[in-house]
């Protein structure tokens, strides 16, 4: 050594022994439990006893049939209130040992466990459970769940959620039954809704989604800048409007009832729906009065719902 502190057979022995304790460590921690557990069978006294055996972890109950989450984030409180609410026997496995103390405490059914193990999935009865949901963000323990579960449970009903397209092949080979591209389904869910307002008919729009999940969502990877698009409102009827207009106070229509004013005979307009003090009344029939505040929403020709909206209000 440079300052002459310790002597080179010192040194060598100091790293022969570093190096072999190192390349032992992994082995000691493997068999620490076993060792533990025939230290504390031995007739010591208790005091060098104390704290060497293990901690009994809280067995789940036998569950069968039941619903295995994995992760419980958002996503997972959302599904596990719908399985408490419908009575379906469900457990969740979580990692962050705070929910899972808080969320225990609220009588949730959650243990703390890593599910890329397979003694943790064996212990949550996967081998048992009817369906198996997945919805952690770690891509590599989503993977390994995936084919883990698959290997120990052949029957198992697995879904599970992604934040990447690219997965989702990968995934179903693996041994996933649905995936659930996280973009794309906000893509659909917007999507929707727009269409709806612009008065796609439901079915149609249904039939879409039903199509993009079905296909991998190909359709909107590849959605080509040419599709033909869908029959709008403009489109498919260029003549037609819904206008609402508010029923003055003192207007002759009051008291009147639908039938009355004949709205469809005489103007060729048809009352949709009254909001009435934020009470929604749909299709109403032909002894509905009107009243004074009456919001009213009219469908028909632009020019004869400004006939009618005068002679209303007059």
């Amino acid at each position: 050594m440079p300052y002459g502190l310790v002597s080179g057979e010192i040194y060598q022995a100091f790293l022969a022994v570093s190096i072999l304790t190192m390349m032992a460590t992994p082995s000691l921690i493997a068999l620490a439990p076993a060792l533990a557990h025939a230290i504390v069978k031995q007739p010591l006294p208790r005091r060098l006893k104390q704290g060497m055996a293990p901690k009994k972890q809280e067995a789940p109950s036998q569950l069968e049939n039941h619903l295995l989450i994995v992760g419980f984030g958002l996503n997972g409180k959302n599904l596990a209130r719908a399985a408490r609410i419908a009575g379906i026997p469900y457990m969740i496995l979580e990692m962050n040992p705070a929910f899972v103390r808080s969320e225990k405490a609220k009588g949730e059914p959650i243990y703390y466990g890593d599910a890329t193990q397979e003694a943790i999935l064996l212990h949550a009865n996967i081998r048992q459970a009817r369906s198996l949901v997945v919805v952690i963000n770690d891509r590599a323990a989503v993977r390994r769940i995936t084919g883990l579960a698959r290997r120990l449970n052949p029957g198992v009903y697995i879904l599970v959620r992604t934040r990447y397209i690219s997965e989702i092949n990968d995934l179903l080979k693996i041994g996933a039954n649905e995936v659930i591209p996280e973009e794309f389904e906000t893509s659909v869910e917007i999507f929707s809704r727009v269409l709806a307002k612009y008065f796609v008919p439901k079915d149609d729009i249904e039939k879409l989604i039903t199509e993009i999940r079905a296909d991998g969502y190909e359709m909107l990877r590849s959605l080509s800048h040419n599709a033909q698009p869908s029959c709008t409102m403009d489109g498919c009827l260029p003549d037609l409007e819904i206008s609402s207009f508010r029923i003055a106070d003192g207007a002759s229509v009051i008291g009147k009832t639908l039938q009355e004013t004949a709205l469809r005979k005489k103007y060729g307009v048809t009352l949709l729906v009254v909001n009435r003090s934020s009470q929604i009344i749909s299709n109403p029939s032909g002894d509905f009065e009107f009243s004074a505040g009456d919001v009213l929403f009219l469908v028909g020709d632009a020019k004869k719902i400004q006939e009618a909206r005068a002679v209303l209000n007059s």
